[in-house]
């Protein structure tokens, strides 16, 4: 057995480590979470219903600061066991530098999202399988806390967690994905992000790459410009007639240039905003900004994306990923729709951008299923690519229930129906009730056959705020009933947890083997 001993420890630490070990052992504890602290260990133990933190120190020694717990005497020492809570995890991640997320920096890397906060381990053994990718395991948007009723220390703190209970010492990321406002920015840094996703859709209005020209001018005169800190001439004389990648030659015409204006001005704004409120309270160089505009109406041409890299440059916005929205349909939790070969030059005219003015990484949103289109992300990017999954990690724990109890499952699939059309509102699916089966009319076998089929997993994928916490949509209050279903399933699932883990490693493996070894580097670290 390897004990592992975090940074700083020294003096008694080796002579505390066979003892210390076996008493964490004795007590419970998990192989693989043993850490030495100077001479006390501290691990995981599995409890009836989640994660329990045990701490052993020699009687001469005091127990590592900050873990809290209750205390008795055992081998000669101190044993404290300690609720898997945000005190003790806040305490963890002191004590060990493996447990603080990090920097990703370039290169690939892929972000797995956990709505039941019971996904990490199998996170793990994905990325453990599939070397040369850096993970981002603590990742969620704000609208998936606000359905699910988490936060993002609950996020971080499950990550902890689960790193710890893996024996991950390779360093990870942690995502506030698609924040719009700065409170969700300031509840991110509060709890110690480090990957802050900036997503302004809600300020970027529908206007068309087809709009007429009246319509087109109209809209570039409502462009902010004091607040741009521009004004239309000084615009105009900015961007040249063509711009050299090497991808070829893009043409960066007036009016499309007036159009990207007219579109993402206001975006521009509010993600200066963001950012500029972030290096206040971080410091430039602690964190890391991406900004996405992958959930609005009409794909990001290129001469949108040169527009918002050239705009957000100048005014001191530094980022290290770009998601834009690409050709096709990007729908959750199912396969790639529409001409892969017009998505494949789609994301190669990209990169190539990113290159240019840049260099920063694109980053696909969505990722989750999308096999048949990997490649050529991995090929097109270079390998410099950013993948976000989420939703699918849910899946797969559904698929466990509807494996190990499928009446659970029948439930789910009940309420499902009943969210879906309040719940698809703010994501892109396509799915419709008509046709879905009856919970009453499904077999076992048919109810884990909801995860096959693309319109089912559809509905599940988006109804998850319903299902844990009985959130139907923005505002909607949870039932009692509900509260209790998600409180059930995230039992059934702790109980099943290691065939959770197994499916999700293989299922997660799926989406990280095509981008393995394709940067060849490690993770850059603390900030």
């Amino acid at each position: 057995m390897a004990v592992i001993r975090a940074a700083g420890a020294g003096g008694d630490a080796r002579a505390g480590s066979e003892a210390g070990a076996a008493a964490i052992l004795a007590a419970g504890g998990l192989d693989t979470s043993i850490v030495e602290v100077g001479a006390a260990s501290i691990a995981l133990r599995p409890a009836t219903s989640g994660w329990e933190v045990i701490a052993w120190a020699p009687m001469a020694e005091a127990v590592p600061a900050g873990i809290r717990g209750a205390a008795s005497e055992m081998h000669d020492g101190r044993l404290l066991v300690g609720p898997a809570d945000h005190n003790n995890a806040l305490a963890l991640r002191t004590l060990v530098p493996w447990l603080r997320p990090g920097l990703i920096g370039s290169g690939t890397s892929a972000g797995t999202g956990d709505r039941l906060g019971l996904a990490t381990p199998g996170h793990v053994r994905a990325f453990r399988a599939n070397a040369g990718i850096v993970p981002v395991l603590a990742q969620q948007s704000a609208r998936e806390l606000a359905r699910t009723g988490r936060t993002f220390r609950d996020v971080l703190d499950a990550a902890t967690f689960g790193v710890l209970a893996s024996g991950w010492r390779d360093g990870y990321g942690a995502d506030a994905d698609h924040l719009k406002t700065l409170a969700d920015v300031n509840a991110a840094i509060d709890a110690g992000f480090t990957m802050f996703t900036a997503d302004p859709i809600d300020l970027v209005p529908d206007l068309p790459v087809d709009a007429s020209d009246t319509v087109t001018a109209a809209a570039f005169e409502a462009v902010p410009w004091p607040a741009l800190e521009d004004a239309p001439v000084s615009f105009e004389a900015r961007y040249p007639d063509w711009l050299d990648l090497d991808s070829g030659p893009l043409e960066l015409p007036r009016r499309a240039l007036r159009a990207a204006a007219a579109r993402f001005g206001l975006a521009v704004v509010h993600v200066a905003t963001l950012y500029r409120h972030l290096a206040a309270a971080r410091g430039r160089g602690s964190f890391e900004l991406e900004v996405a505009v992958d959930e609005i109406a009409h794909p990001t041409t290129p001469v949108d994306h040169v527009y918002l890299a050239t705009e957000l440059s100048r005014l001191g916005v530094r980022w290290t990923g770009f998601a834009p929205r690409f050709v096709g349909r990007f729908e959750k939790g199912i396969d790639y729709l529409g001409d892969r070969g017009a998505f494949g030059a789609d994301v190669v005219v990209h990169t190539a951008i990113a290159r240019c003015l840049g260099p920063y990484k694109l980053s696909v949103h969505s990722g989750s299923d999308k096999f048949s289109i990997y490649d050529a992300v991995r090929a097109g990017t270079r390998g410099d690519v950013h993948l976000k999954t989420s939703g699918t990690s849910y899946l797969v724990a559904l698929q466990t229930i509807a494996a190990v109890d499928p009446e659970l499952m029948r439930r789910v699939w009940r309420v499902a129906l009943e969210a879906y059309t309040t719940a698809r509102a703010s994501y892109h699916v396509s799915a419709a009730l008509a046709g879905a089966p009856a919970p009453e009319a499904l077999s076992p076998s048919g109810l884990a056959g909801l995860l096959d089929e693309p319109s089912t997993r559809e509905i599940l994928h988006v109804t998850y705020g319903a299902v844990i916490r009985g959130e139907q949509g923005p505002g909607s209050p949870a039932t009692t009933a509900q509260a209790s279903l998600g409180d059930e399933l995230r039992s059934a699932i702790w109980q099943h947890r290691e065939a959770y883990w197994a499916t999700l490693a293989e299922h997660i493996g799926r989406h990280l083997r095509p981008f393995a070894d394709a940067s060849g580097r490690s993770f850059k670290g603390e900030p």
